[in-house]
């Protein structure tokens, strides 16, 4: 018998199992055995193994610490923003239009960064992998490179006065972005006439497009920077987020990139839903 041969037999003996009965006490051919860490099989229960149960710990470890982090980053941010009003420092009532484009610089320099890796003038490897699908460069050049584009355009035009902006930007992000990964997780069924989309990401898209544009327009009126009437502005920020996932579920994406056909068509129908 070669070791292959014996492997594969003490392979085949450790996963037989038995027939079940009533009372297995009462079966003189049944071999009861301590459970141990490495078993298979523990009273007749699948059981992981020990690998796969610290790979599912480290992975659980790591999002929870992922999570603990971002939130202490955003409450630390806001904080200092905070001292810095009540020293005076920044000026809580500031209304400059000097603002927006400040508020541009960021997505502006995320921008330059696509530009240089993406035409692989230098290479940044964490970029590249965090953003793109495939690993090559020249998708920094694509997708990532039109967001950061919209971000800009709706920073500089629209600014926090209108909300065409507001809705554009939360239907690229929150609703977009939020179908990418549930359509990716749970997108099983796919839509009839784009085997790439899926019934889970489109609704997903509409649910959370459209309780992102009404959470932020929200803020934005308490704030008081913009002021809605809620019984029409619900049903019209309810028809863009229907239309726009509408929009990105269409089999045009060799053509057009969703983050440039969803965030103009958006302010286009916010555009003519909210100022006619």
């Amino acid at each position: 018998m070669t070791l292959l041969s014996s492997q594969l037999l003490v392979f085949s003996a450790l996963h037989r199992r038995a027939p079940p009965t009533l009372f297995p006490w009462t079966n003189p051919t049944t071999t009861h055995t301590a459970p141990s860490l490495c078993s298979p099989v523990q009273l007749g229960q699948p059981r992981l193994p020990r690998f796969v149960a610290a790979a599912v710990a480290e992975d659980l470890l790591y999002n929870a610490g992922a999570t603990v982090g971002v939130l202490g980053g955003g409450y630390a941010l806001v904080r200092a923003f905070d001292e810095l009003t009540r020293r005076n420092i920044l000026n809580q009532d500031s209304n400059s239009p000097k603002a927006r484009y400040f508020a541009a610089f960021v997505p502006l320099v995320n921008c330059l960064r696509l530009l240089v890796n993406g035409f692989s003038l230098t290479s940044d490897e964490g970029l590249i992998k965090s953003v793109t699908r495939e690993g090559d460069p020249l998708e920094l050049l694509r997708g990532p490179l039109y967001y950061v584009m919209i971000l800009m355009l709706c920073a500089l035009v629209f600014w926090r006065e209108s909300p065409v902006g507001v809705v554009s930007l939360a239907m690229m992000c929150g609703g977009d972005g939020i179908a990418d990964i549930i359509g990716r997780r749970y997108g099983h069924t796919k839509i009839p006439y784009n085997e790439k989309k899926s019934w889970a990401g489109s609704i997903s898209m509409f649910g959370f497009g459209f309780l992102v544009s009404i959470g932020m327009l929200y803020y934005y009126s308490v704030l008081g920077h913009v002021q809605l009437d809620w019984e029409s502005t619900v049903p019209r920020v309810a028809f863009i987020s229907f239309v726009a996932t509408m929009v990105e579920s269409l089999p045009i994406t060799k053509v057009v990139d969703d983050n440039i056909s969803v965030p103009l068509v958006t302010m286009a129908l916010a555009f003519f839903t909210f100022h006619y």
